[in-house]
């Protein structure tokens, strides 16, 4: 079996080059496009510190699945974008795999829908860290014996979206094994609106965001005489590649859409 074709959008940005560098270090892939808003016209290996690969920024992802015909397209970049560029290449058949959050539930209908009319596959996950996958399924196991939990996620400042990806998902799992109830004293007081954070069937999330983070997340259990603490850091995108490189390698062999890197691990 030959090699898997690989574009990339959202090359020009901190995890399009990372993942750029570790799709040329990886003996099984080949990077065949780049796509960014920036730098086009840069060679994408130059671009990200490794050797020149002969693969240069472009513009436009319908030319460049048209030039390449690659097997898969990996999207890290935002929500806006990612759209556009998620139904363009499963409507030409080519699979996804989507790092990038934000997407209304509209919108992740409307790749599930697309999925099926073109049997093709499309994997959405909020996190490709192996450790935060972990740091969510202990989570929700949690919820089952403690019901009061606080969600406090913390990222650098130029993201985005609040709350995260992941602590909305982390939320989600949790819901499933926890009864829905409201946290804290009846009839507290919040002396600054927003002080106890977004509420999310009770439970309440924190977003702090602050230049020096990348990302983290600490799932706080709390009940009589004790404090549960699930923490995950990720220190470098360095550790979200395995997760990519595994979804990048399985992701042909679905032909369905996919929701969190769990879904692929089992």
């Amino acid at each position: 079996m030959g090699k898997i074709k690989v574009v990339i959008a959202g090359a020009a940005g901190k995890m399009g080059m990372e993942i750029v560098r570790t799709c040329v270090a990886t003996e099984d892939m080949e990077v065949v496009g780049a796509l960014d808003l920036y730098h086009v016209g840069e060679d994408a290996g130059s671009l990200a510190g490794i050797a020149p690969l002969g693969v240069f920024i472009s513009g436009s992802l319908a030319e460049v699945l048209k030039q390449t015909k690659p097997h898969v397209l990996v999207d890290f970049t935002v929500a806006e974008s990612a759209y556009k560029n998620v139904t363009t290449s499963l409507s030409s058949g080519v699979a996804v795999v989507v790092g990038t959050t934000g997407f209304a539930e509209a919108q992740l209908a409307e790749f599930k829908q697309i999925c099926t009319e073109k049997q093709v596959a499309c994997l959405y996950a909020t996190n490709f860290a192996i450790g935060a996958i972990l740091m969510m399924k202990f989570a929700e196991e949690a919820a089952k014996y403690i019901q009061d939990v606080d969600i406090i996620e913390l990222h650098h400042d130029n993201k985005m979206d609040a709350p995260s990806g992941t602590a909305i998902t982390t939320a989600e799992l949790i819901a499933k094994n926890r009864q829905k109830h409201s946290q804290g004293k009846n009839g507290e007081v919040e002396k600054i609106i927003g002080a106890r954070g977004a509420d999310y069937q009770g439970m309440h999330l924190h977003s702090v965001r602050l230049p020096g983070l990348l990302a983290h997340q600490e799932v706080l259990f709390g009940a009589k005489g004790q404090l549960l603490t699930i923490r995950h850091d990720a220190y470098s995108r360095e550790a979200y590649m395995p997760g990519i490189a595994l979804a990048i390698r399985k992701i042909g062999t679905y032909k369905c859409f996919l929701e969190g890197l769990a879904s692929i691990m089992e």
